[in-house]
C-alpha cells in the first residue's frame, strides 16, 4: 500500500517539504548491536559497536503489559563485581564504542542509576565512551547528576495518557510527571532524546499527540518514534499493533510540529509488509532516519533525492 494514500497525498507532500526547508538532503540509517542485522544496502560490520547495559538485570517493579520485562532479556546484565566502569572498560577493548545505560524501572518510573553515578563519569572521563541514559522519570537530584556525569543523551519514554500509565505501565505517577521529567533534563543542560510509542494502549492511540505536544515545547535533541511490537508471554502478545494508516499520519504531524528537531524512527516496530509500509512512510514524511530499515527503503530514500548515510550505534545517540 502507497504511503501517501493511507496518510493523505497532501499532507505527506507538506511533511516533505517542512524537511526540505530545515535540513540538508541526508538520511541516516542505523544497525546498533542490539540484534544481528543485514540486507544488500546494508551490512553491520560491527555488532559491538553500540552494546545495551540493564542496571537491574532483568528485574523491574512495574511488569508493564507491553513488556513483562522482556524488553531487558537482550541486554547485557550489570555485573556488580565489575561494577558499571569495569565492564565498559572490558567492553570498549572488544570494540564497543557507545553503551547505553538503562534497567528496569521502580515502581516510581525510576530507573536506578544514582548508586552508580560515579562509575558513569568515570566512563566519560576515562574512556571517552559515547553513554545514552534510558531513565524513565527523573528527580532533580537524578537531573544533576547526569548533567555532572555527562552523559551524551537521556532517552525516556513520555507517555500522553494517564489510563496509559496506570493500566499498561501499572506505574504511580502522572502525565504531569512526564512533563516535569522533561522540563528538569532541559533545565540541567541536557541532550535529550524522549520516545514515544504508537499504539502503546492495546494497540490503540491514546495521549500520543498529547506526548507530542509535550515534547514539542522542549529543546529536543531528537524524537525518537517507536510502534507497539505485541511480544510472547506478554498480556499484549495477541495484540494488532497500530494500523499503517495512523502511524504515517503521525509520523508527517510529527514532522511538521516539529520541524527543526531531528525526528527518527527507533528500533521497536513490528516487522514484515508492516514494516515496509511504515518504513516508506517515514521516508515520505520526512523523518530523519530509521533503525534497522526494511528492505528496500534506502534506496527508495535515494529516489526522492535523499542521500543515505549509515551508523552502527542507536538512533538515541546517532545524531550530532
Amino acid at each position: 500500500m502507497d504511503s501517501a494514500v493511507i496518510a493523505g497525498q497532501e499532507l505527506m507532500e507538506q511533511a516533505f517539504a517542512v524537511r526540505k526547508a530545515n535540513f540538508c538532503d541526508d538520511i541516516k540509517f542505523y544497525a546498533p548491536g542490539l540484534k544481528s542485522y543485514n540486507i544488500p544496502e546494508f551490512e553491520q560490520k560491527n555488532p559491538r559497536a553500540f552494546l545495551p547495559i540493564s542496571l537491574t538485570g532483568n528485574a523491574c517493579a512495574l511488569d508493564c503489559d507491553h513488556c513483562d520485562t522482556r524488553i531487558l532479556d537482550p541486554m547485557i546484565p550489570l555485573n556488580h563485581k565489575e561494577g558499571v566502569f569495569g565492564m565498559c572498560q572490558r567492553m570498549k577493548e572488544a570494540g564497543t564504542e557507545s553503551v547505553l545505560i538503562s534497567g528496569g524501572s521502580m515502581r516510581n518510573g525510576q530507573v536506578p542509576f544514582m548508586r552508580h553515578i560515579e562509575d558513569i563519569k568515570r566512563v566519560k572521563d576515562e574512556l571517552g565512551m559515547k553513554i545514552i541514559m534510558h531513565t524513565g522519570l527523573v528527580s532533580e537530584e537524578m537531573a544533576e547528576g547526569l548533567a555532572w556525569a555527562g552523559v551524551d543523551g537521556v532517552a525516556l519514554d513520555i507517555i500522553g495518557a494517564q489510563e496509559t500509565i496506570e493500566q499498561v505501565y501499572h506505574m504511580n505517577a502522572t502525565v504531569a510527571d512526564f512533563d516535569a521529567a522533561l522540563e528538569r533534563l532541559t533545565r540541567h543542560g541536557l541532550s535529550i532524546r524522549p520516545h514515544i510509542i504508537l499504539g502503546l494502549h492495546y494497540g490503540k492511540f491514546l495521549g500520543e499527540y498529547q506526548a507530542l505536544e509535550m515534547i514539542s515545547k522542549y529543546p529536543t535533541h531528537a524524537l525518537v518514534i517507536v510502534i507497539l511490537t505485541p511480544l510472547q508471554d506478554t498480556p499484549m502478545k495477541d495484540v494488532e499493533p497500530p494500523p499503517a494508516e495512523e502511524v504515517a499520519e503521525f509520523f508527517a504531524k510529527a514532522r511538521i510540529a516539529m520541524p527543526d528537531t531531528n525526528v527518527l524512527v527507533g528500533c521497536a516496530r513490528p516487522g514484515g509488509d508492516y514494516k515496509k509500509v511504515v518504513d516508506l512512510a517515514a521516508v515520505d514524511a520526512g523523518l530523519n532516519g530509521l533503525a534497522y530499515p526494511a528492505e528496500g527503503v534506502i534506496d527508495y530514500a535515494r529516489s526522492k533525492g535523499l542521500q543515505p548515510s549509515f551508523y552502527e550505534n542507536s538512533c538515541s545517540c546517532g545524531i550530532e
